[in-house]
């Protein structure tokens, strides 16, 4: 990923340096590794690449999964991924109850999976969820390692306070819980705008004075409790990452890319840039978007607009289409603010001199010249390099999330859902990735469950490339990926089945 500027701020990161870790290093659990063989998956000259082992089982819907570590630029895999099968039961003694151990019945899909049963699955009182996540962890992999194992129970707390209104598809969701839904017949007075919000006619307390109430009252459907549900995990994840900094050393941060499967739903919750895409009979459907600081840059400068003082005295909110020169003040320059997506002319004043808050473009782009994403979790010590700029508050946990619905397609063995950490999509467009996996699953055994993860791991090859006397090299010679690489491959057919 965009990741921390060499030499910029990894000092910054290493404040917990002498606290103990909050989990080991290791790579993801459903690949049942032994400590040999996590570190010779380190080599990074020969950078093996890592696969699901025969025993599918390991892994939902016949998941493929495969991963390759970067070509030095870390120590260790920066990449995390965990994948689990779950069970959302509604929390003991209600919603407001404090979570109770047995409320949740948890099936993972980590080592030694006897099939992927759930016990009391046929509970008539919860939900089956099916998770998979990829984090990308950048100046260290503590941020990556904490969420890959925390943020699903996250994502479980939050939709165990709603299970029961999910569950309850033919009702919406109720506005105020508790409260019995209205009935119609009993106020079928038509009120104006004013009269409703004064509490309609006749003396306050009288009986013909109708209850105060909105004019209209918006309808708001499951799958949007799902998403919210999903979007508090995210920001509970950050926190506890937060709070547990000055106990743990939980090192430098991660973007996040998760999809949870629910009801016959498939919720893609991204923040940062690793990319979640469908291919379905051969096209590409995007389901994420890359969160970067050209993509968020006019949230980036109205919160530097609104709250200047985070910009330390140091840096200007404002966008040029170069470095301003002291030699230039006094002169007429194109430049961009918060509210425009076109460029104007401004006097060039001493302010304007300041560094830019986003420096660079594409790849290159960097905020603060420190940090080349805008979403994710962790960062929260990270300064800009020699100063007491905080980046985090120009850092958002906030996921975005896309909603795909598997019953309203009948989907072939061959579609499905590809998820990726940018090691892939730095040197492979959508198109190469479609192209790849259409050419290459109907080539196997369509009895072969492990085809899918043949796939992941033919990704991988493509991006990786192969090591020449110029690095390492992909098709038509053009400069392979050095970045860690992380690659689902999810069939869809499995979900139309579950559904």
């Amino acid at each position: 990923m965009g990741g921390i500027m060499a030499g910029s701020a990894g000092a910054d990161h290493g404040s917990g340096a002498d606290l103990p870790l909050r989990f080991p290093y290791g790579r993801p659990e459903f690949l049942g590794l032994s400590p040999d063989e996590v570190e010779c998956s380190a080599d990074h000259i020969a950078r093996p690449i890592l696969i699901l082992s025969k025993d599918t089982r390991r892994l939902p819907w016949t998941t493929g999964y495969a991963e390759v570590i970067n070509a030095g630029k870390s120590t260790h895999n920066e990449d995390q991924a965990s994948c689990e099968v779950l069970f959302v039961k509604k929390k003991a003694g209600g919603s407001n109850s404090t979570p109770n151990k047995n409320s949740t019945k948890r099936r993972s899909s980590l080592p030694n999976g006897e099939g992927l049963q759930l016990k009391d699955n046929s509970d008539t009182d919860g939900i089956n969820l099916y998770y998979w996540s990829l984090f990308d962890g950048h100046a260290g992999s503590g941020a990556a390692v904490v969420a890959s194992k925390l943020l699903q129970h996250h994502i479980l707390e939050q939709l165990q306070e709603i299970v029961d209104i999910l569950r309850n598809t033919a009702v919406l969701p109720p506005t105020c819980l508790g409260e019995e839904p209205d009935n119609p017949s009993t106020n079928s007075r038509t009120l104006t705008r004013a009269a409703s919000l004064r509490g309609g006619v006749g003396a306050p307390g009288s009986p013909s004075t109708p209850p105060t109430r909105f004019f209209t009252e918006k309808k708001i459907p499951h799958e949007c409790l799902v998403i919210g549900a999903i979007e508090s995990a995210f920001k509970e994840m950050d926190l506890q990452i937060e709070r547990e900094r000055t106990v743990y050393n939980i090192s430098g941060g991660c973007t996040a890319l998760v999809v949870v499967y629910l009801l016959g739903k498939l919720y893609v919750a991204n923040a940062g840039d690793s990319r979640a895409i469908i291919i379905r009979n051969g096209e590409v459907i995007p389901m994420s978007s890359e969160f970067t600081p050209e993509t968020e840059r006019q949230r980036l400068q109205y919160l530097a607009y609104m709250q200047p003082h985070l910009l330390g005295n140091e840096f200007t909110h404002l966008e040029f289409p170069r470095r301003v020169q002291r030699k230039e003040v006094g002169k007429r320059m194109l430049y961009r603010d918060f509210n425009m997506t076109g460029w104007a002319y401004k006097t060039i004043e001493e302010d304007d001199l300041k560094f830019p808050l986003i420096y660079g473009e594409g790849k290159k782009a960097r905020v603060m010249a420190t940090i080349g994403v805008t979403r994710g979790l962790g960062d929260h010590d990270l300064k800009v390099h020699d100063s007491n700029i905080y980046i985090k508050p120009f850092l958002s946990s906030s996921p975005e999330v896309r909603v795909y619905d598997l019953l309203q397609y009948e989907h072939g063995p061959d579609d499905v859902l590809i998820l990726a950490t940018d090691g892939l999509w730095d040197v492979l467009l959508n198109e190469e990735v479609a192209e790849a996996v259409t050419n290459f699953l109907p080539n196997c055994d369509p009895d072969d469950p492990h085809r899918y993860t043949l796939a992941a791991q033919d990704l991988v090859m493509r991006a990786r490339g192969v090591l020449k006397d110029r690095g390492w090299r992909i098709s038509n010679d053009r400069l392979g990926s050095g970045d860690d690489i992380s690659v689902y491959v999810i069939p869809l057919i499995h979900g139309n089945k579950q559904s």
